[in-house]
């Protein structure tokens, strides 16, 4: 493994940490503030918002700076919002902290992919995108666990001041591991943004927002949801977090590993279980173990999503893969705020705190409906593909075609797509 990819992860972790450790501490955070649980959750909302906006400006702003000091300036933004949520005087205050560390994390794991995947051979790329989101898998299983335990113990503000100091060994760690990687000669913010004219790509960032938003409709309220339903004591949401982040590791695991051989089957079995065991966990967290259980299998079939969905939007952009690497990650946050906000929604409503899991169910079953209809396009694609070009074409040929349409040319497939495929 490239030492560069430990370098990445150590920077997840740092971002990791602060992305999900909100989760336990959302109760103290809203004691201390005076404020409501679902008002707390703005933090969730707000942070995810950031990352929706930061990745594809600070991608662009980034489009002349090589991609190691672009990695280590995000760091640097990422430490001062971080210090600045320890530093909070009310609620505002610390949601501006909140998006200001949260502006460098899609343009992180973003132009991170990108490093990551040019690291390794072109079949290793799922799996080496994997080891860098490794470090955000990790965050949940000691940082999280840990910062939680700390932040019910000495202070939620002692949390963050760590997770800043977390912030700058991850930029020590690029500044010393990740070898200088400028852009690519010829590289134009023009050519970026043709990647957004592939539906295939637009069709893959659905699946991202629908998908994992399922995973933070539920865990976003995951604290007053095993206090107040299952029965956990205040102290065991630290355990559940480490069960959660767990799952988190293994699914990344699996993901990376089967999406370098079959990406596709590889949704479809992540979506559809996530589907429902989310919609099982509105009855499952009535029951101690039965919910820790579930908390475990929805932190592996989330994350068992990532490696494949950000491979497919970097296979379906070939050639401009930086900024819609970065927006995808962006995607993810996206569905983060979605869900977190119709949580907050169905709660204040007076459904209950189990309520958000059904809210996650229908995102993911909606992710798996995009899913299947990308891939009937890509079916399509290779026929389309034929009917422009002369001559018979034989069964090997179209399937060639097929790989090249799904190596990033749009999917409507046209007779220049051919050439590369028949190679």
């Amino acid at each position: 493994m490239p030492l560069a990819l430990l370098a990445l992860a150590v920077g997840a972790f740092g971002i990791g940490t602060t992305e999900f450790v909100i989760m336990g501490l959302l109760p103290d955070i809203a004691a201390d503030y005076g404020v409501s649980i679902p008002a707390a959750g703005l933090l969730v909302t707000g942070y995810a918002l950031g990352v929706v906006i930061g990745a594809p400006l600070l991608t662009v702003f980034g489009a002349k700076v090589s991609r190691k000091h672009m990695l280590m300036l995000l760091m640097g933004l990422f430490v001062l919002g971080n210090l600045l949520s320890a530093l909070a005087p009310n609620l505002g205050v610390m949601l501006t902290g909140r998006v200001v560390a949260s502006l460098a994390h899609g343009s992180f794991f973003g132009i991170g992919s990108v490093v990551a995947a040019e690291l390794v051979a072109p079949e290793k790329k799922a799996g080496a995108i994997a080891t860098m989101f490794t470090g955000l898998t990790v965050a949940n299983i000691v940082g999280v666990p840990l910062g939680t335990f700390i932040g019910q113990a000495l202070g939620w503000r002692t949390t963050f001041a760590i997770v800043a100091a977390l912030g700058v060994v991850g930029l020590l760690g690029i500044a010393k591991l990740v070898p200088a990687m400028p852009r690519p000669e010829g590289a134009r913010l023009r050519g970026e943004l043709k990647a957004f004219r592939n539906p295939q790509v637009l069709l893959a960032m659905a699946m991202t927002v629908l998908g994992f938003g399922g995973v933070f409709a539920a865990i976003t309220y995951i604290a007053p949801m095993m206090t107040e339903v299952a029965g956990y004591a205040d102290g065991s949401v630290t355990w559940l977090l480490v069960l959660f982040g767990i799952g988190m590791f293994l699914g990344n695991l699996l993901g990376g590993r089967f999406a370098d051989r079959a990406l596709m089957p590889m949704l479809y079995v992540a979506l559809g279980g996530l589907a429902v065991v989310l919609a099982l966990f509105t009855v499952t967290a009535h029951h101690k173990i039965l919910a820790a259980i579930t908390v475990l299998l929805v932190g592996a079939l989330g994350f068992a999503t990532v490696p494949p969905l950000q491979k497919r939007v970097l296979d379906q952009a070939h050639g401009a893969p930086t900024l819609a690497s970065a927006v995808n990650i962006g995607a993810f946050n996206l569905g983060n705020a979605l869900a977190a906000w119709l949580g907050g929604l169905v709660i204040a409503a007076g459904f209950g705190y189990t309520a958000p899991n059904w809210v996650g169910a229908l995102l993911a079953a909606a992710a798996l409906g995009l899913a299947l209809w990308s891939a009937a396009l890509e079916r399509r694609a290779p026929a389309s593909a034929e009917a422009l070009v002369s001559g018979p074409v034989s069964a090997e040929t179209a399937g060639s075609a097929a790989n090249g349409a799904g190596s990033g040319r749009t999917a409507g497939g046209d007779a220049e797509a051919l050439v590369p495929a028949r190679r």
